[in-house]
């Protein structure tokens, strides 16, 4: 979170994870078998980050921010629709990462080229980065490991995730309007005309073609950290031959310090696990996929989130909640991908957009967003457990 000097989170996490080790917390046996666990998770990451930063320089978020801008035609109220839109699209296909990083500069400078108060739209990328990161097994890190806890094929989670998905983002919906009224009714300018850009077919395409490798290697039990891996390799290979990137570009892209952190970070906290932790949770973790179990399964992941950060949260919980199904897994999931908007600290993409914000000098009141968090939260968390809980009845875990 302090990050002195500005240096990456890996410099802290190594070193942990190496002290963990050293003093026999965790033995070599468990922390290879947990770094063997989380390298396809951390290979499909790295690939996507690549994905979404040469789809970023094909120009797909211009044309996004251009496509916005026109739709809500000097109307700050379509603006946030049109953001909530493609923030959700974004998260789903993208990861959750492309909108905190790419996305968000686009919003700033639409609602500045509008002359609209950014602060809703802002807000709205944060919050959908961890709301809308639901549907797909590939749109959140802790998604992935939720995936391979949960045994299901990658279109039977989506099916079962679609309609918490849309809930939740539903709620957020919701509360956003009312939260933001003030700022969503202020006048703007007049709206200029402007030539739209061209789309980026070819960008446009591969990540078609990568969500559709998605599903064909999930029927055919191969890992999605290689349709991934194809998709960017297409996008960077393009970049390379046209002159717009180096391999030290693509390198740069793929973001190794923070791939140490997330390894280092898993070994420490199954070190953790192992010295008492899960057995310590494994009394407050109700068992079944009932409806009142799956409530309080979601309640929990989302309160540990916010005291450890979500993707140590998912670790710790995953291997107790595996034991009740896939409804169990699931319920989880929410806790961790929702739960994170009420605190700054609930998860790293939290943490990144805040960086990001700043560096746009644009300031953000802990009172306010925590007081957003704290309606935005509930209003989405225990709808979309109703919601899961409805799928696992009709469509089965």
């Amino acid at each position: 979170m302090v990050r002195p000097f500005g240096w990456p989170e890996a410099v802290v996490a190594a070193p942990a994870a190496l002290l963990v080790i050293a003093t026999g917390a965790i033995s070599w046996d468990h922390a290879g078998a947990e770094a063997g666990h989380l390298g396809p998770v951390i290979g499909f990451l790295a690939a996507v980050l690549v994905l979404a930063k040469f789809c970023d320089d094909e120009g797909l978020f211009h044309a996004c921010g251009a496509w916005m801008a026109r739709w809500a035609a000097g109307r700050p109220g379509r603006l946030l629709t049109a953001v909530f839109a493609l923030a959700s699209a974004i998260t789903a296909v993208l990861s959750l990462d492309a909108t905190i990083v790419l996305l968000t500069p686009v919003v700033f400078a639409t609602a500045a080229r509008m002359g609209a108060r950014p602060k809703p739209h802002v807000y709205a990328c944060t919050h959908l980065s961890n709301t809308a990161s639901l549907l797909l097994p590939v749109s959140n890190l802790t998604n992935l490991l939720a995936f391979t806890a949960s045994g299901l094929s990658f279109t039977r989670f989506a099916a079962l995730m679609v309609l918490p998905w849309l809930v939740a983002i539903g709620a957020e919906y919701v509360v956003f309007r009312r939260f933001f009224a003030g700022d969503l009714a202020a006048a703007v300018p007049e709206p200029t005309a402007g030539e739209p850009p061209e789309l980026p077919l070819f960008a446009l395409v591969t990540v078609g073609c990568t969500l559709a490798g998605f599903v064909v290697a999930s029927a055919l039990g191969v890992d999605p950290a290689w349709s991934a891996a194809a998709g960017a390799l297409v996008l960077a290979v393009r970049a390379l031959m046209r002159g717009r990137a180096t391999p030290l570009t693509v390198l740069r892209a793929a973001a190794p310090a923070f791939l140490v952190f997330v390894l280092a970070l898993g070994i420490v906290v199954r070190a953790v696990v192992d010295n008492g932790l899960s057995d310590a949770l494994g009394h407050l973790l109700p068992d079944g996929s009932s409806l009142p179990a799956l409530l309080g399964i979601a309640a929990l992941a989302a309160v540990l989130a916010n005291l450890i950060n979500n993707l140590p949260a998912v670790l710790v919980l995953l291997p107790l909640a595996a034991t009740s199904g896939s409804g169990a897994v699931l319920a989880v999931l929410l806790g961790v991908n929702i739960g994170p908007n009420l605190t700054y600290a609930g998860s790293l993409a939290t943490l990144l957009w805040r960086r990001i914000v700043q560096e746009h000098d644009h300031g953000v009141d802990l009172r306010e967003f925590t007081r957003l968090g704290l309606i935005a939260v509930p209003a989405a968390l225990v709808p979309a457990v109703l919601a899961l809980w409805f799928s696992l009845r009709v469509i089965g875990g």
